[in-house]
């Protein structure tokens, strides 16, 4: 799980590279990345929300 997880890090932010990304859709199941993908992105919207409200106090 931990290599899905720094896969989808890495591909949010944009540093991927190309032998891991081939690397992951040959061994790893799409659904895996999807939802880690899901789950990440509403982590960083809460957390851009949270700290959005924090400032505006």
């Amino acid at each position: 799980m931990w290599r899905v997880i720094k896969s989808v890090l890495a591909a949010f932010f944009g540093v991927q590279k190309e032998s891991r990304r081939h690397e992951d859709f040959s061994r790893g199941r799409a659904s895996h990345f999807i939802i880690a993908g899901i789950v990440m992105g509403l982590a960083l919207v809460l957390l851009i929300a949270l700290v959005a409200s924090l400032a505006a106090r």
